[in-house]
């Protein structure tokens, strides 16, 4: 290994700064070594100077874009080969697949991202005021997390229904007919008239909620240290999430930054509990203020989280081809370089978009669908029918496991930003 390259003269690989022993591990040398056989350190005892810092720099990018180059070729035109040349042993052509699936990872949520409009969601939050369809008179309230109902918009609205009856009665007098049917449905169905009065008392309900939500705010404004004592009484997942509401609550209320003003402030117990329903409660707050912030964070966090995802991926692969002679490690070999071809595909389809403002995700996605069966096909060696049946197999899998990811991911990001 030491001496393949020859003796070279130039630079920093002068005979005259060749060493006996290397500088790094002390390992014994020859003078014709120009890298360690130990640890392959270059033997050189020359200063490093900005000429040789920029000269190794371009030269390890050079030889970096060698490797891509194959790996993109071996990758887009040789569907499995490349994963079976690596597990055979031939790897210094080719670039790592974990460093190379996170690069691609990045670079594919990053651009994502930028040509996403996510940014814009912060800018709606602040214009939205809890309106959910226009001439409604249901509100969220976007302070308190929950629904009301905007009593002077329900009147409205009940002015708006009379008169229309009204005129309709005018212009078709045999509309009494039906009306006076409805009121009668008590005699001919009293079900469906317990039905009809549930929905009348629905607003009562909605109105008798609502003054509840009011007395307790008024308690947690008024005496918010007394009101946190009385949910001590609560237990478990009650008990933790009246304390995300106080705290959210709190938040809003005295401007608090931290669970340490919040226990000063009220008295509160410094307990485990009670910093994570702070957090918590001040996690969700930042979602509901800043979403498009919130979404692009947690995009950021997805290259991160397919590191974890793919080798739990794996062991669905293994299991279905535990008699072929591969190791876990091959496996999650192939995982990675077929995961790799798929963000190529999408940096590809992504860049498409957004030069010439079209939609060719679906297209791209299908080619990456044939490209795989042909991996399984090639780097296996099993015929038609049982890769389909497998390739069906794992796809429903990958489906399934990647869905509940995403959904894991989101909600503990949103429960932590």
């Amino acid at each position: 290994m030491g001496k393949k390259d020859g003796l070279i003269t130039k630079g920093r690989y002068e005979l005259k700064f060749r060493g006996v022993e290397c500088l790094n591990c002390g390992h014994p040398l020859d003078i014709s070594d120009k890298y360690c056989p130990n640890c392959s350190q270059a033997n050189s005892t020359k200063k490093l100077t900005l000429k040789d810092f920029v000269d190794e720099f371009f030269s390890g990018l050079i030889n970096y874009d060698s490797k891509l180059l194959k790996t993109l070729y071996a990758l887009l035109l040789r569907p499995g080969r490349i994963t079976k040349d690596y597990v055979n042993g031939k790897r210094i052509t080719y670039t790592n697949p974990f460093r190379f699936l996170l690069s691609l990872a990045f670079l594919y949520f990053l651009m994502f991202t930028y040509n996403s409009q996510f940014d814009t969601w912060d800018q709606d939050a602040q214009k939205y005021d809890g309106t959910i369809f226009n001439g409604s008179p249901f509100k969220f309230n976007t302070d308190k997390g929950g629904f009301e109902i905007d009593s002077v918009a329900l009147k409205k609205q009940t002015t708006n229904t009379q008169k229309t009856l009204d005129s309709l009665q005018r212009s078709n007098p045999d509309i009494l007919t039906g009306i006076h049917n409805l009121d009668s449905i008590e005699n001919v169905n009293p079900k469906l008239s317990k039905q009809l009065g549930g929905l009348d008392s629905l607003g009562v309900f909605i109105n008798g909620i609502q003054e509840q939500e009011q007395k307790k705010d008024s308690f947690m404004t008024n005496d918010p240290s007394g009101y946190f004592k009385t949910l001590e009484s609560e237990s478990g997942t009650e008990k933790f999430l009246s304390k995300t509401e106080f705290f959210g609550h709190a938040i809003k209320q005295d401007t608090l930054f931290n669970f340490e003003q919040a226990r000063a402030k009220y008295q509160i117990e410094s307990s485990r509990s009670n910093k994570m329903a702070f957090n918590m409660a001040n996690s969700i707050l930042k979602v509901i203020s800043k979403p498009g912030s919130w979404v692009n964070e947690t995009i950021s966090k997805l290259p991160f989280v397919i590191f974890f995802f793919m080798p739990v991926f794996t062991i669905f692969i293994w299991l279905v081809y535990i008699r072929k002679n591969y190791t876990y490690t091959d496996h999650l070999i192939f995982s990675f370089h077929n995961q790799s071809l798929l963000f190529i595909l999408l940096i590809l389809s992504l860049t498409l978009d957004t030069i010439f403002d079209i939609s060719s995700s679906g297209i791209f996605l299908l080619i990456f669908a044939f490209y795989l069966y042909k991996a399984m096909r090639k780097f296996y060696g099993q015929g038609r029918f049982k890769t389909i049946v497998k390739y069906i197999f794992l796809n429903t899998v990958f489906m399934i496991l990647a869905f509940f990811t995403i959904i894991v991911t989101f909600a503990g990001s949103g429960l932590t930003y």
